[in-house]
């Protein structure tokens, strides 16, 4: 298993967090005037995820692209009409996008923006694994390679992940699941399917912690608590709603609370804010403080898309993704299962 942060990547995380940027209005507008023109230039259409920078999710909603979960954005690339898709995310996110769109050209902001899932599920690692259960249905998690998808019978996302395994289970499917244990362990306590699971975790979800949610719940008592499945069993147990991005905006609407803390990336704050400017959200404590913590509610990776680095990218035209024909066409089924469900 590998989820732990490059000590590189770890420190240019923190230093973001410790002197977040400011733009000031000028070089924002100015920013945001540049790469609407470039859009409009290149038939080019931004697809970004919860996660990411605020302004960069603002500027997707500014230029009618698609602010979402990974499973809304493959829905949102084969959809639109745009030549060139523009993904801000991490690179499995543009992998997915190039697949189901093959003739379309996916650009990224970076590519460095990798994810602690699919850095924890190497290709020929995983396939020595399922060789050893070759009865069983491979489901990985859309936050895998593009050749760890190939090998796949089924790609889920967190929003469609216990949907799909029921329904596999009332077949009678025994199942090798990955990359997330947590949020393979969730699925299986919930639906009691016969899951062999891979062991890796994702470096934000993993560092929320029981017992400093239980004492932040004390000094909010009257907060509802809202988590990501991709988080330890023990923090879920507390939660009064699980779910994947999409599904935790949707219960912070529609749950009788004021106030929540929220166990998944403080991106995502951006998005409840807006849907529910009177409620108030608080950050779930995680196994550290400041310089301290890995992740500090934060994906390192999500942090490395910029406005900056949006820009330059469509004025180069480079970080292209490219996925082999031969792993394209393999993942193409999986992932078609998973658009289709």
């Amino acid at each position: 298993m590998n989820n732990v942060v490059p000590n590189h990547l770890l420190k240019k995380h923190q230093k973001n967090i410790l002197n977040e940027k400011k733009y000031n209005s000028e070089n924002l507008q100015t920013l945001k005037s540049s790469i609407k023109k470039l859009l409009k230039d290149k038939n080019g259409v931004l697809i970004s995820h919860y996660y990411v920078d605020h302004e960069i999710q603002k500027l997707t909603e500014e230029t009618n692209g698609c602010v979402s979960d990974s499973l809304q954005m493959a829905k949102f690339g084969q959809e639109t009409e745009a030549d060139l898709l523009v993904v801000s995310g991490v690179k499995f996110m543009g992998e997915t996008s190039k697949i189901l769109n093959p003739e379309k050209t996916v650009l990224m902001p970076t590519l460095e923006a990798t994810c602690s899932l699919d850095l924890g599920c190497p290709a020929e690692e995983f396939k020595k694994f399922c060789d050893q259960f070759p009865d069983r249905e491979v489901v990985v998690y859309a936050n895998t390679s593009a050749e760890v998808k190939a090998m796949a019978d089924w790609v889920v996302t967190s929003s469609i992940a216990l949907d799909v395994v029921e329904h596999l289970d009332s077949l009678g499917k025994k199942i090798i699941w990955a990359p997330d244990k947590h949020l393979g362990k969730y699925i299986e306590t919930k639906t009691q399917a016969d899951m062999i699971m891979w062991d890796a975790s994702c470096v934000v979800h993993d560092e929320f912690k029981f017992q400093g949610l239980k004492k932040m719940k004390k000094l909010h008592p009257e907060a509802g608590i809202l988590v990501h499945p991709e988080s330890p069993m023990e923090v879920i147990e507390l939660a009064d709603a699980v779910g994947s991005t999409s599904q935790i905006i949707n219960a912070s609407k529609k749950l009788d609370f004021k106030k929540f803390i929220v166990a998944t990336d403080k991106g995502i704050f951006y998005q409840l804010k807006k849907e529910s400017p009177e409620k108030e959200f608080f950050e779930a404590p995680t196994a550290g403080d400041g310089a301290q913590c890995r992740s500090c509610s934060q994906c390192p990776w999500m942090g490395l898309n910029s406005l900056e680095n949006l820009e330059k990218t469509l004025i180069e035209m480079k970080n292209t993704i490219n996925v082999p024909e031969k792993i394209t066409l393999e993942a193409q089924k999986s992932l078609n299962r998973m658009t289709s469900f």
